[in-house]
């Protein structure tokens, strides 16, 4: 399974020290005409200073907002920040190639421009989610061997609790944090006004690791995927070309991340590398979001099925003709939303799904090619079929695990989970599948969120689906709990609507409802009203902490 790599740049080795063994990696495939990359190659310069190199520097980038209104800026405004911030990394915190640079903060130019700058300069990057406290960032800080950070000053409490000496959540390799805002007097702002000229880029190798990207914790235990260079120019290059049509014209806005690998992919990599420009604000309601589609003209918008379903309910009072792709990705999106999100807009979802371990999207659909209840077919670059237990293809129709590879795979940092997630040179995200003959693949479960309740098997996104097709219903969330006599038990957690009321009427009515939409056997024989449901900052349904409140 062993790939050769190009020689590594970096005067600080620990990245490619702490690969997995070569006998542990999937597979890869490079065999496409665009992704044949050169053996030098830094991201940052393929998705800035290409675009400013060839007269383009005048386009619009990046846009924001802070507290003085709305600003946009050009690709030759995003260098010369680059650049700056390249000089102060180097410079004034005295790092070297291949030291792990930590990036706090919401989604913001500035934010983008620490992004491109930390790769740029050679150095690892660590991207955190903005609301983990001090204990979350400890053990990504200790496990990555973090020297320094850049962060937003809003997010200072938590980062600061890292660097004392005297707080339990001290991270003794972490001595230089620099905090940046919004209002253009904080320290890293200050510092870049001292440097002027351009920043000569690290001779990154295509294989030097670029980024360390921590899963965002369905499971509860986060690991480190690593990333080189050549992974984000990947990503970049294969669904939104061939999926998206992407071009210069786009413009583009959502609510995932920059340090989810969907949202780094979907609002910084894939517009920058296509000329495009991203509209990157901290925060957004559906309403916000849908402002801004219309404000900004936006023709793609990234964000998780539950943020199109409560979008769909405001989606008349706003201009959305410019939008051609909304891409759902992080969970699965149900047929309900899709429907409910098509009749309010006319528009059809472009459904995908991928992974922090494969680093963006290897199954998707989009326009006419979707297909009801199917996410898609592979993207060119990707192989993947339906596997059983002992690794060996099922015939179409029929369950099994997912099994993908292509030009990007998981590699995790320093993890035996390595060995569970690679299996004869094949990805296995982890879920359970079908595939038609046509190579159309329809989602049915996380392997381990099946649930088997007296002899049949039931995927908890249909029970889900099923449930939110009733006026009744928000969000709900469905998962299997033991049982003496059925083996599990099929248990629904449900948001009702506003005005709605909970109680034995209304679980009376919900169960029927579901025996008339799905099997019958399907039906939850146990549903608790909640007021909200556990989701990660990205919006992923946290099925695990829905077990332990039961």
């Amino acid at each position: 399974m062993s790939q050769h790599l190009a020689p590594s740049s970096y005067l600080d080795t620990f990245a490619r020290d702490h690969l997995p063994p070569a006998a542990q990696w999937p597979v890869f495939l490079f065999d496409r005409p665009e992704l044949q990359y050169s053996e030098q190659l830094n991201a940052t310069c393929e998705l800035v200073d290409v675009h400013v190199k060839n007269g383009h520097g005048d386009r619009k980038a990046l846009h924001g907002r802070n507290q003085a209104g709305d600003f946009s800026w050009t690709y030759a405004d995003l260098l010369d920040r680059v650049d700056r911030i390249c000089h102060v990394l180097t410079r004034d915190m005295g790092l070297v190639s291949g030291n792990r640079l930590l990036l706090r903060g919401g989604n913001s130019p500035m934010m983008a421009a620490c992004w491109l700058a930390g790769a740029k300069a050679g150095l690892v990057l660590v991207p955190t989610m903005p609301l983990l406290r001090s204990a979350e960032l400890k053990q990504i800080i200790d496990k990555a061997q973090v020297s320094a950070a850049l962060c937003a000053d809003s997010l200072a409490e938590e980062m600061a609790h890292c660097l004392d000496p005297a707080h339990p959540h001290h991270s003794p390799s972490l001595s230089r944090v620099m905090y940046f805002g919004s209002d253009q007097v904080d320290p890293l702002w200050h510092c870049m006004q001292v440097h002027t000229g351009s920043f000569s880029p690290h001779p990154t190798s295509r294989d030097d690791v670029c980024l360390i990207a921590f899963t965002s914790g369905t499971t509860g235990k986060p690991k480190g995927t690593m990333h080189f260079h050549r992974d984000i120019l990947v990503m970049s290059d294969l669904f939104p070309r061939h999926v998206l049509e992407m071009g210069p014209q786009d413009v583009v806005c959502g609510t995932p991340p920059i340090a989810f690998t969907f949202g780094l992919g979907g609002l910084l990599t894939f517009p920058l590398r296509h000329g495009a420009s991203t509209v990157l604000l901290e925060r957004h309601t559906p309403e916000t979001l849908l402002q801004t589609i219309t404000q900004f003209g936006a023709t793609q918008c990234y964000t998780a099925p539950t943020f199109y379903r409560q979008m769909a309910v405001h989606a008349d009072g706003f201009d959305l003709s410019s939008l051609r792709h909304p891409v759902s990705a992080g969970e699965a999106l149900p047929d309900a939303t899709r429907q409910l999100w098509r009749d309010r807009t006319g528009t059809e979802i472009t459904d995908g799904i991928g992974g922090t371990e494969v680093i963006h999207i290897y199954i998707a659909s989009a326009g006419s090619k979707v297909r009801p209840g199917y996410i898609g077919t592979v993207i060119p670059g990707y192989v993947a079929q339906i596997v059983d237990e002992t690794m060996q293809p099922v015939p179409p129709g029929t369950p099994g695990r997912l099994a993908v590879r292509g030009p990007t795979g998981c590699r995790y940092l320093d993890d035996p989970r390595q060995q569970d997630y690679v299996k004869d040179g094949w990805n296995l995200p982890g879920d359970t599948f079908v595939m038609d003959a046509d190579g159309y693949f329809r989602y049915l479960a996380r392997n381990d969120d099946m649930i088997v309740s007296a002899g049949y098997n039931i995927a908890g996104p249909e029970v889900e689906s099923a449930l939110l097709q009733h006026p009744a219903v928000a969000e709900c969330g469905v998962i299997g709990l033991p049982d003496e006599e059925r083996g599990q038990v099929v248990v629904a957690y449900v948001v009702l609507k506003p005005g709605e009321a909970a109680g034995p009427d209304q679980t009376t009515a919900l169960q029927d409802f579901v025996k008339r939409t799905v099997a019958p056997y399907k039906y939850p024989r146990r549903i608790h009203f909640v007021p909200s449901l556990p989701r990660t900052e990205t919006g992923k349904l946290q099925r695990f902490k829905l077990r332990q409140m039961s």
